[in-house]
């Protein structure tokens, strides 16, 4: 037992000293082998990034250094974003811990302007290899154009528009629809319809601008366009708006020009014409004259009442139907006011002189009648040296006939012929010679629908 006892120690002894060898070099440290690893990768990282700024150019000027994984970068570029592109860059390399960027933007005039005369010989080169397209995209515009103008000239349009003003809108937006459709199909045949959008979006700005900026330009020529069709009054119509007065001359694609019963031009805005109160005082034939004359407090108002009604009724420019009316208006100074009215047709009188005819009339009868039409003018006269106190009085008036002699003396006062001549006035021929200005267009025709 003892010799085997003695021989197995022995041999667990031999297998400790053959093996001692392989204990020792599993034990050793494997630094060297870690830090030949990591310079590899550093380099190769280094080597990629390299590759990678040199196949973009415009990073000739970068220096990179790689250690450990943190990746520094110096040098100079041609801008800020170029700097700031490299993080991006170096951060999408794989391995990289870290990076620190230390290139700045070049200061080199020369050097900046580099790329940009690189790409004005890019667009030259570039646009001698589209000039085919570029000309048959220019014959494309020009023959959608020419149709465009041509369709435009068609006499149709004048037919369906109401004047002259709306079948020229009808033209100029048919000019526009084939403008646009032949800018469509030139950028198509360029590949470049990207750009309408563009287009179409800085036209919408600048037609937002130019909208504000000329926002009363716009309101008269949508006023104008409105009236035009509209027509609520014709040339030569004897109107009121918005407090002038006066005869339409014409309808321009801004204004209202009236003439004035004083000879005055009145230019409204179409704006406030269509906004405003507008009475036509030619649309109906029959027109109503007024005036107020007093009489005497003691005078028989009825009879007196009657008597006017018969002198209006019996005046050869004055309607039977709407028949003359006559009322008692008010009580004043001295007298007791009357109104007389009467109805004249105004394409055979004139309302100012058949008025003023009227009201010669009425008080030739009522002075003929021996009833007082009254001055109520107050007058203070100042005598001076008079020997005697007694007031100078009026011789007295004669007293009202009784024999029914009023009748005869009203029917043997003359009449004016002026009053009823169809003849045009002063007016009539101030505004005829204003139409026949072909310088200035009307829009305005007499044969259109009025309102």
């Amino acid at each position: 037992m003892r010799v085997l006892f003695v021989v197995a120690l022995l041999a667990l002894h031999s297998l400790v000293v053959s093996a001692s060898p392989l204990l020792a070099q599993s034990d050793q440290p494997t630094g060297a082998i870690a830090v030949e690893d990591s310079a590899s990768q550093d380099a190769a990282i280094a080597e990629r990034l390299r590759a990678i700024l040199g196949e973009l150019g415009g990073f000739d000027d970068i220096t990179v250094t790689v250690s450990s994984g943190i990746v520094t970068l110096r040098g100079t570029t041609l801008g800020e974003a170029d700097v700031q592109r490299l993080d991006e860059i170096a951060g999408r390399v794989e391995g990289v811990v870290a990076i620190q960027n230390e290139a700045t933007a070049t200061s080199d005039v020369v050097r900046r302007l580099d790329p940009i005369r690189d790409r004005i010989a890019a667009r030259v080169s570039q646009l001698w290899t589209l000039t085919p397209l570029l000309a048959i995209a220019g014959i494309v515009f020009a023959v959608v154009w020419s149709v465009g103008w041509l369709v435009a000239r068609l006499p149709m349009w004048s037919r369906l528009a109401p004047n002259a003003f709306i079948s020229d809108i009808y033209r100029m937006l048919i000019r526009l629809a084939f403008l646009v459709i032949g800018i469509v199909l030139a950028l198509d045949i360029l590949d470049a319809t990207a750009l309408l959008s563009t287009i179409l979006g800085a036209a919408g700005l600048i037609g937002l601008a130019v909208g504000f900026a000329v926002r009363d330009t716009v309101e008269n020529f949508i006023a104008s366009v409105m009236l035009s069709i509209r027509q609520p009054f014709r040339p030569n119509d004897a109107v009121e708006i918005n407090g002038d007065e006066g005869k339409v001359i014409r309808l321009t694609s801004r204004a209202t020009i009236l003439l004035s019963f004083d000879g005055n031009h009145i230019r409204i805005p179409n704006a406030t014409v269509f906004k405003s109160r507008i009475v036509n005082y030619s649309t109906n034939p029959e027109r109503r004259f007024m005036f107020d004359i007093g009489i005497a407090p003691d005078a028989d108002l009825a009879q007196m009442r009657r008597l006017a009604e018969e002198v209006v009724s019996g005046l050869p420019f004055t309607l039977a139907n709407p028949a003359p009316m006559v009322w008692t208006k008010d009580i004043g100074d001295g007298a007791v006011f009357l109104t007389v009215t009467g109805w004249i047709n105004q394409n055979d009188t004139t309302l100012v002189l058949a008025r003023g005819e009227a009201l010669r009339k009425v008080k030739a009868a009522i002075e003929a009648a021996g009833v007082e039409v009254p001055d109520t003018t107050y007058r203070v006269q100042l005598l001076q040296g008079s020997e005697s106190d007694d007031a100078v009085l009026p011789a007295p008036r004669p007293s009202a006939p009784t024999d029914g002699t009023a009748n005869a003396v009203v029917e043997g006062l003359t009449s004016d012929d002026t009053v009823t001549s169809s003849a045009p006035g002063a007016l009539d021929k101030m505004i005829e010679d204003e139409r026949d200005d072909a310088e200035n267009p009307d829009l305005l025709r007499p044969e259109a629908p009025h309102e």
